[in-house]
């Protein structure tokens, strides 16, 4: 079956819960695995006031038992410690939708008389369970040996140059860094980019890259455009609250080549086949090929600002500046371990799919047979066929 999950809860509500329905049996699930990754969603340079109030951690509700999965489904619960200050308490009415927030469009789709209700489900506090149920995904990957890391690229005008560093570094570094950039020279001026539209009353935006290593070739499909791994990682990528572009490795650079030099060769080497490049970011026609899959995500400049934006208060029907809701002034940094949560899941899915099975230990065999580019696992007759009489 599908792997699948759904979140519900409000920012300023109880608790959010979350439940992730498909994890097959078999899997040591502590709580501080989910924890250690809702911890690092609440790191980063830049953010608001409401990371210094919440202190998330998981309560594991069903699907797990004596530390290990059972198959069934399994139930998350975060707490929101900042309910406290609303519960039982009038709230002043909200009638001035904030320019690129879901308050304007929410209060069209639903006919809310308060747009509240659009801010608290609209909010990026539900990503809270997105890490949530990404932190079992990345888990489960990892008893394949698959990582899924992240760290970012860019924060406004300041981008990184990487040189050879690799991957594992580039995780490495990212978490020893407050605005997770691995490179120390272009994190030190995206702390200061930070701290001049903090005094702005202002926010920043960014760009992300998510990498999956040590994924099997064969993941996903061509034969129904809603198979497609990249069409499946970028729908997970795209709703995430503020991500507003995507690319596949080097999708845009190479939209400017010819196309002998926009992928990746083919060698052989020892009955192997190998690419030279990974500029088709780890996926051929919809279909992991068994290079790092890397995702470049673009993140806007949230919508809520400390400097008013004008507004129409739809109460009186007048023009008017919006009014302040706490919020970050840049969550890219805090983003990378939301992406990395919606990648692995979308990844669990797809090798779950692949490998079939309930059980962890059904699926260890399946897959080391898997089927890799060699010229051994891809005999071909090298005979005429006739494929249609």
């Amino acid at each position: 079956m599908p792997l699948r999950f759904l979140t519900a809860g409000e920012s300023h509500g109880p608790s959010l819960t979350a439940i992730l329905d498909g994890v097959p049996a078999g899997l040591s699930l502590p709580p501080q695995i989910i924890n250690r990754e809702l911890a690092r969603r609440q790191q980063g340079y830049g953010s608001g006031g409401r990371m210094k109030i919440e202190k998330d951690t998981v309560q594991i509700l069903g699907g797990v038992m004596g530390g290990t999965t059972t198959g069934a489904p399994i139930a998350l619960l975060v707490q929101n410690d900042d309910h406290a200050k609303w519960k039982g308490k009038a709230v002043e009415p909200m009638t001035a939708p904030r320019p690129g927030h879901a308050d304007l469009t929410g209060a069209v789709k639903y006919g809310y008389r308060d747009l509240r209700p659009a801010l608290e489900r609209a909010s990026a506090r539900e990503t809270a369970m997105r890490v949530a149920a990404g932190a079992v995904c990345k888990h489960f990957l990892a008893q394949f040996g698959i990582i899924v890391g992240g760290y970012v690229f860019s924060i406004g005008e300041v981008q990184t140059d990487f040189g050879d560093m690799s991957y594992e570094e580039r995780f490495m570094h990212a978490e020893e860094s407050d605005v997770r950039c691995p490179v120390e020279s272009s994190a030190s001026k995206m702390r200061a980019e930070i701290e001049k539209t903090i005094h702005a009353k202002n926010t920043l935006g960014g760009v992300l890259e998510i990498v999956a290593l040590n994924l099997p070739a064969g993941l996903g499909s061509f034969v129904q455009w809603d198979r497609r791994l990249e069409a499946k990682l970028a729908l997970a990528i795209m709703s995430v609250q503020a991500i507003k572009g995507l690319e596949i490795g080097d999708a845009f650079e190479n939209a400017k080549l010819p196309g002998t030099r926009a992928h990746d060769p083919l060698i052989l080497r020892d009955s192997k086949i190998y690419r030279t490049s990974n500029r088709a970011g780890g996926m051929e026609g919809g279909v992991s090929n068994g290079q790092p899959i890397v995702i470049r995500a673009a993140m806007k400049p949230i919508a809520t600002t400390l400097l008013p934006q004008p507004t129409v208060d739809l109460a009186s029907g007048t023009e008017s500046p919006t009014q302040y809701e706490r919020s970050d002034f840049c969550p890219v940094p805090r983003a990378v371990p939301i992406l990395e949560a919606m990648t692995a899941f979308v990844l669990a899915d797809a090798l779950i799919e692949k490998l079939g099975g309930d059980s962890i230990n059904e699926m260890r065999p399946r897959f080391q047979s898997l089927r890799k580019a060699t010229l051994d696992d891809l005999p071909m007759d090298n005979l005429p066929h006739v494929f249609w009489e």
